[in-house]
Order: C-alpha cells, then sequence, then structure tokens
C-alpha cells in the first residue's frame, strides 16, 4: 500500500482504526505519519457509510482503498458493493469505473463463533463485476495487492487475521502479479488439491504427510476466485486424474462446488474418480475448540479424501 500510495497520489486508504492505530492488526502500521490524515483516514464503525463514500470517491477519479476491520463486518456493506460497485460501469453505460479494492481479513481467527468466522469468497465471486483475490502468503499478498489496487475494476481482497504474522521472502524491487492466474506452490504426479487463503497451509501439510506414503500430490493455489484459472486446475488433472479442492467454508454453493463443476465439464474423461471436497461443516462456527477443530478442515480430513479417490482407503 505505502508503494503504491507514493507511486499514485490517487491512492487512499480508510478504514477502522487504520490512522491513529496504525491498523487493527498493524497492516497499515506508519503510514498515517508519511501520508497525513487527508489520505490515511480513521472511520467510524459504519462499514455501509464508507464503503459508499469509497465508491463515491473512486468514481470521482480517485482510488481508494477500504480496509474492513474483518469480511464479517463488512457484511453491513455489500449492498454498496454489490449494488453500487459491481454494477456502476455497467449501469452508467461504461461512464463510471469503479478503482477500488476492499480488503480485509476472512474466515476463522480461532474461537471467534458463530458471527465472526466466515468466509465470504464465494458470496462475492457470485457477482458479475466483481474481482475476488484470496492470498497465502507474503509474496503473492504483494504482487497481487498491488495489481488490484491498479486495476480499474472493484476488487475484494481477503487476507487473514492468523497470516497477519507470517514471514516470507518478498523481493525488494517493485514486481506484479497478473489477476486470474493460479500458482502451482507443490508439482505432483498422483493427484492434485486445489485450495486458497490460509487453507493452503492446510493442503501444503498434507500433501508433505502424503508424500512420506510415496503419494506425490500437485498442490494449487488458486489464488484469484474470480476470474479463476481453471485451465491450469484442468491441465493438472489431466495429468493427475484426480482431485481433492480444500476450501474454509460451507459446503453449498462454494468456490469448490464451481471448481467441481467446471472440471468435470472440461475434463470429465480424465477423472478416475470422483471429484472430493474438504470444506467446513454445514452449520455455524461454534466457540468451544474442540468444535473448532470438527468444523475446520485439516490435513488428516484432506490425507482422507485424497486416499479415498485413489482408492486407498
Amino acid at each position: 500500500m505505502v508503494e503504491e500510495m507514493r507511486r499514485d497520489e490517487r491512492v487512499f486508504l480508510m478504514g477502522e482504526e487504520v490512522a491513529e492505530y496504525d491498523g487493527a492488526y498493524k497492516v497499515s502500521q506508519g503510514m498515517l505519519a508519511e501520508f497525513g490524515p487527508k489520505r490515511v483516514i480513521d472511520t467510524p464503525i459504519s462499514e455501509l457509510g464508507f464503503a459508499g463514500i469509497g465508491i463515491g470517491a473512486a468514481m470521482n477519479g480517485l482510488r481508494p482503498i477500504v480496509e474492513f476491520m474483518t469480511w464479517n463486518f463488512a457484511v453491513l456493506a455489500f449492498d454498496q458493493i454489490v449494488n453500487s460497485a459491481a454494477k456502476m460501469l455497467s449501469m452508467s453505460g461504461g461512464q463510471f469505473p469503479i478503482p477500488i479494492v476492499f480488503r480485509g481479513p476472512s474466515g476463522s481467527a480461532g474461537q471467534l463463533a458463530a458471527q465472526h468466522s466466515q468466509s465470504f469468497e464465494s458470496w462475492m465471486a457470485n457477482v458479475p463485476g466483481l474481482k475476488v483475490i484470496s492470498v497465502s502468503n507474503p509474496y503473492d499478498a504483494k504482487g497481487l495487492l498491488k495489481s488490484a489496487i491498479r486495476d480499474d475494476d472493484p476488487v475484494c481482497f481477503f487476507e487473514s487475521e492468523l497470516m497477519y504474522g507470517d514471514v516470507g521472502e518478498v523481493p525488494e524491487e517493485e514486481y506484479l502479479i497478473p489477476i486470474g492466474v493460479a500458482d502451482i506452490k507443490r508439482p505432483g504426479k498422483d493427484v492434485t488439491i486445489v485450495s486458497f487463503n490460509k487453507m493452503m497451509k492446510v493442503a501444503l501439510a498434507a500433501a508433505e504427510q502424503l508424500a512420506q506414503d510415496g503419494i506425490e500430490a500437485e498442490v494449487i493455489d488458486l489464488r484469484t476466485i474470480r476470474p479463476a484459472d481453471f485451465e491450469t486446475i484442468v491441465t493438472s488433472v489431466k495429468k493427475t486424474n484426480r482431485l481433492v479442492v480444500v476450501e474454509e467454508a460451507w459446503p453449498f454453493g462454494n468456490v469448490s462446488a464451481e471448481i467441481a463443476y467446471q472440471v468435470q465439464k472440461r475434463a470429465f474423461d480424465y477423472l478416475d474418480a470422483p471429484i472430493a471436497r474438504v470444506v467446513s461443516a454445514d452449520t455455524s462456527m461454534s466457540y468451544a475448540p474442540t468444535l473448532v477443530q470438527e468444523y475446520l478442515p485439516n490435513p488428516e480430513k484432506v490425507i482422507r479424501a485424497v486416499r479415498r479417490v485413489l482408492y486407498r482407503t
């Protein structure tokens, strides 16, 4: 964000606690001191209101970054995101592009119970006009966030509270990662595992354990949910002939369901087993640690799914 604000004076950040407190998770640390209160703006706890202000600013030529303390709170702003940001270019006959980024953490962050543990990637990806990105590591986060800020369409950018402390190698020189391109994080030949956001850690941990049993999983980080890179997934499935999708979301109508549909449509004859999904439980998140563990995907559940598609149960 700092690099893009230095590069383009039209870029500014607004959201809850982004300025005086240096960000709820210290994501915006030091930005108020460098850019001042006109470009790093604290907002009231009114997601619908400041999302609308951001969209209006984008209509008038600025490039806002709107931070939600969590996407759980952004449910209140969905009216503006869905009915204004996503539709304005179409409704105005191409007169008003909306170059805005809505960003913040998504999904479970531990014992935060039913109203603070939800994943909304599939909700936003259902809306034409929105681009949806969900990142799993520092390198991808920087490259894709810079691309999102420069994009002329509204982008929903999903992070994770549990990954803000993660450390990874990030080049000092400028780089961009194109929106809509998946990444093969681990090559393999026996089964394809697709995931995104912090569930990539689950997928990679499962792949490591499977390798000890001689099962080589190809692990793909989707990175961009919409537009999704189905070609990379299909190419992998044509090699491995099996697919497991891991997603932290409720099972009905989620991203993994769309991936399963697209793969059976494009590569049905290559599948040697039904596609398996490892997703969250079809219920609200509980507070009790034992129930949280049962609710979420984990490496053991992924390993069982892989063995099932390999007929090695």
